[in-house]
């Protein structure tokens, strides 16, 4: 006996059930709404767009830290495109030899003699001025010659002031030494200029073209020539000889250092050198497992990262928008194009999901591999892609949909794979081929080992492409080739074992009928048929009969027979909640019709379809068997009681609709519901052949097909006059099989004597009261077994 607990579990799994059910039909409904359709799909577009492109960028490979000079890989990398890369130390080593070979920068005032007259000229002009006295008249002469001034040339510039013969003099003196260039330190003069000077005019800011600096004089040199002259004019003998001595100090370089404009030469000259680049291939190893990275590769992995994570967000918008196209367009062309390629909201929910879930793993397992190239030093990184369950979503959508879907599904991800794995157009062939095979291994997908058959399959393609892509990368003679084969192989096995565990679960939550499951619903034993067949065995035989019929007849015009089979099991199982309604479940001769009013009658039979969706819903047959279910019986007329009201009729009452006794319908909507509908219609009304002959069998299929057609049951399904016609022979076989006639055995020549001696004893003896009492064991076999199946 059950426990309360188990009960309260039951009880409560069932709730999570029927929830799952409701919260998937609602998302249907609200996604087969025509208002919102378009709405739902762009929707549902631009989030598996966004989705994807979380995953595919970065790329895997760049997950790893950055490494320094010094550091261990712990994986093999190599470029994943073309890549020119500025060679940083070559650049700055160019760069250091031009700014070290640029000009150094003097500035020359070619009229130093004239400016030193002109400031004495000042000093003399301050001696005039009536303003200044004592101290202040000091201080403006020593800021107007630029030295410290002692009392006794002040008082000489106070004698000469009115006399102007001994500054022509001066200048005139001092001239030749300007023009020789006087610099501050003739040494490092002289090392400046073997290294290369540039001389700027000081006042027109132009360089000096020419000249010859060689015999430039140094400030001592220069201040040693000036006190060999001799000063003559316009003052006293003692008061030139003051001046002189304030003139020599006021003696500077004319040919001066300029650091500003040599720290400008050089930025110039540094930023004249062009980056000195090289160019790296796409799949040029940059790092191996295991190696000490040099300075020189780390710097290529910092220039790789650097320029692939440079611009992460117009990278990822760009991605975005290749997701949008690759997504939309195959889509586009599969509608116009492919004729069962109509995918409904729900579809595209699961293939967005399944999507995104897909890459997911994909991302999640590469990451993986990555880390184990530190574990496995001696297996090439990339080998672990042959591993990668590449084929497994395809395989799934061709289980669950269609072949088409599956094949503009691959169209769509292939390359999704490639760009998320380093931009590989060997990963784009790897999972397209893989898909496409693995896809066509379960067309016919009848169990669980179906899919380990189409997994050896992709294995196969596997290990062919794994070494076709270590020969076109003329891969030398090692064990990496091997593993790949290996991995090859194994990788077919993990992507059967995927879809395995993934079926289950979408059937769970989606609601899809797979030909697994209908496999698992068509065992005559399962829980709702066994239930038929006690409480209804006449539904029960007429289905199993209808079952055959139109399995028959899927075969001959190409529609799915093993869904028509099993959904023609379950059509009626809603007779289930009133089975002594039904003729072929009355025994005891007793009609419950005869004491209801035809409309009453024809609201029983009706509502079996209501009760049949229920209790499919309830055993979670799934939609194609709950809507051929809802189709079964189309809009047909039930007759019988139709006729009979319409005879009930009378002048005062309202006149019968014929409205009132037709099924609800919808007519069938695919060539499975045409298919029940015409099989339950000709198994039913063959009962009611006395002489079932062959002719009369077909001219039964023929008139009973004629007047669904007549109809209109047929219009919404795709059923052509030509399949009718092929219909119609395939029920003629199956009937026929059926109702064929026996040979009329004879019987054995002691047992009609003995029929005749019984018959004799019964008509000559009267029936005894006691009679079918029995009083003790019988004492006849024969006797026994007569009694056999009797009541």
């Amino acid at each position: 006996m059950p426990t309360e607990s188990g009960d309260k579990q039951t009880n409560q799994k069932s709730s999570l059930i029927r929830l799952c059910d409701s919260w998937m039909e609602a998302v249907a409904q609200g996604f087969s709404c025509d208002r919102y359709e378009k709405r739902s799909r762009f929707i549902m577009l631009f989030l598996t767009a966004l989705f994807l492109t979380l995953f595919i960028i970065p790329s895997p490979q760049f997950l790893s830290v950055h490494y320094r000079e010094g550091d261990i890989a712990t994986s093999d990398i190599r470029a994943t495109q073309d890549y020119l890369i500025e060679d940083l130390l070559l650049t700055e080593k160019k760069r250091a030899e031009a700014e070290a070979a640029a000009p150094f920068v003097y500035t020359l005032a070619p009229n130093g003699n004239i400016d030193l007259v002109r400031r004495l000229e000042d000093a003399l002009e301050l001696m005039d001025d009536a303003t200044l006295h004592g101290e202040a008249r000091r201080k403006a002469v020593i800021a107007a010659v630029g030295v410290d001034v002692s009392a006794q040339e002040l008082a000489a510039l106070s004698r000469v002031r009115q006399q102007r013969a001994f500054l022509s003099d001066l200048g005139r003196q001092l001239a030749p030494l300007y023009r020789q260039r006087i610099v501050a330190d003739r040494g490092h003069f002289a090392a400046d200029l073997r290294h290369g000077i540039v001389v700027v005019d000081e006042t027109t800011k132009q360089d000096v073209a020419g000249g010859d600096y060689s015999a430039s004089l140094d400030l001592a040199g220069a201040r040693r020539a000036f006190l060999e002259l001799t000063l003559t004019q316009g003052a006293a003998p003692r008061d030139l000889e003051t001046l002189k001595g304030l003139a020599l100090r006021m003696i500077a370089p004319n040919l001066t250092f300029d650091r500003n404009g040599t720290d400008e030469k050089k930025s110039q000259a540094r930023a004249a050198v062009r980056p000195v680049l090289f160019k790296m291939k796409r799949g040029e190893m940059l790092v191996r497992v295991g190696e000490r990275v040099t300075s020189e590769q780390a710097m290529k992995l910092e220039r790789v990262f650097s320029a692939r994570n440079s611009a992460p967000i117009l990278t990822g918008l760009g991605i975005f928008g290749l997701i949008l196209v690759l997504c939309y367009a195959p889509f586009r062309f599969g509608r116009k194009n492919i004729r069962k390629f109509n995918p409904s909201n729900k579809d595209i929910l699961l293939l967005s999901l399944l999507t995104v879930v897909n890459f997911g793993v994909l991302k999640l397992v590469s990451t993986v591999s990555t880390a184990m190239g530190g574990l496995f030093p001696s297996i090439d990184t990339a080998n672990y892609f042959y591993l990668f369950p590449f084929a497994a979503s395809a395989i799934v959508v061709r289980i669950i949909l269609n072949s088409e879907v599956a094949l503009v599904y691959c169209a769509i991800t292939a390359p999704l794979t490639g760009i998320m794995l380093n931009n590989s157009l060997q990963v784009v062939v790897y999972a397209l081929l893989g898909g496409i095979v693995g896809a066509h291994g379960v067309r016919q997908c009848k169990d669980r080992g179906t899919i380990y058959s189409a997994g050896l399959k992709v294995s196969a393609v596997n290990m062919a492409l794994a070494f076709c892509f270590h020969v076109y990368n003329d891969s030398p003679i090692s064990l990496q080739p091997v593993y790949g084969i290996v991995f090859a192989f194994l990788g077919g096995i993990i992507n059967a074992a995927y879809v395995s565990g993934m079926i289950p679960l979408i059937e769970a939550l989606f609601q899809y009928t797979t030909d697994v499951k209908l496999l698992e619903l068509a065992n005559l034993n399962s829980p709702l048929l066994r239930e038929l067949m006690i409480r209804a065995p006449g539904t029960y035989h007429h289905s199993v009969l209808v079952g055959n019929m139109v399995e028959a007849g899927a075969e001959v015009i190409n529609a799915n027979p093993l869904l028509a089979r099993v959904a023609a099991y379950y059509h009626d199982v809603g007779k289930l909640k009133k089975p002594q309604y039904f003729i072929e479940n009355i025994h005891d001769g007793e009609n419950r019709h005869d004491k209801l009013s035809p409309s009453m009658s024809a609201l029983i039979l009706i509502s079996h379809m209501k009760d049949g969706v229920e209790l499919a819903k309830e055993h979670r047959l799934g939609q194609p068997i709950i809507e051929i279910i809802r189709q079964s019986h189309g809009t047909s007329l039930i007759n019988y009681f139709y006729l009979k009201a319409k005879g009930l009729e009378t002048p005062g009452t309202p006149p019968v609709e014929e409205r009132d006794f037709r099924y609800p319908g919808p007519k069938p909507q695919t060539r499975e519901a045409g298919l029940v509908l015409l099989a339950d219609c000709v198994e039913a009304a063959s009962r009611t052949l006395a002489d079932p002959t062959p002719a009369r069998i077909q001219g039964l299929v023929q008139k009973i097909i004629n007047n669904i057609f007549i109809d209109g049951q047929l219009d919404e399904c795709e059923l052509t006059l030509k399949n009718l016609h092929e219909i119609a022979k395939s029920f003629n076989q199956i009937l026929v099989g059926i109702y064929h006639q026996r040979i009329d055995y004879p019987e054995p020549a002691y047992k009609e004597k003995t029929i005749a001696r019984k018959q004799e004893d019964i008509d000559s003896e009267p029936p005894k009261a006691d009679a079918g009492r029995e009083d003790g064991p019988a004492k006849g076999g024969t006797e026994d077994l007569r009694r056999l199946g009797m009541s």
